[in-house]
């Protein structure tokens, strides 16, 4: 970020805990070569770690395990001009442990279109970063009519 730009940059305790308050993120990830966004809902592990719960035959499964992904996710108001954003960058993996599977099938994220072979995908925060633009510009309009 640049001085003066009108952000506010987080600290990454209080980027988790404001990422702990959205329902929906975004999985940005490789497809073809090209960058690919992907909408999901998603829970936060103890630590720090976002986990998403998808079917096992899912395009997103097979795109992102083993790959540094970025997971994104924010809050705007667009009448007040504010909000924040925060970005968790990390390598994403299926979770393979049985153990693990079931502890996460009990506490993880619930799918909100449900298969009935399912499967979790961790993406490690490696790097957190987060702004927050409170209380932005007011935008001023120039009456011409007279």
């Amino acid at each position: 970020m640049y001085a003066n730009d009108g952000f506010r940059e987080l600290g990454r305790e209080e980027c988790l805990r404001l990422l702990a308050t959205a329902p929906v993120g975004r999985v940005v990830h490789t497809r073809s070569a090209l960058p690919a966004v992907l909408p999901v809902n998603f829970s936060l592990d103890d630590d720090g770690a976002v986990v998403l719960r998808t079917s096992a035959g899912s395009e997103l499964a097979r795109a992102v395990d083993g790959a540094v992904v970025a997971f994104e996710a924010d809050e705007v108001d667009p009448i007040a001009h504010s909000g924040w954003s925060v970005v968790v960058t990390g390598r994403a993996t299926v979770v393979a442990d049985p153990a693990e599977h079931d502890r996460l099938t009990r506490d993880g994220p619930l799918s909100w279109a449900p298969s009935r072979q399912e499967l979790f995908v961790r993406i490690e925060p490696e790097l957190v970063t987060g702004r927050e633009l409170a209380g932005g510009r007011t935008l001023y309009r120039l009456d011409l009519t007279g």
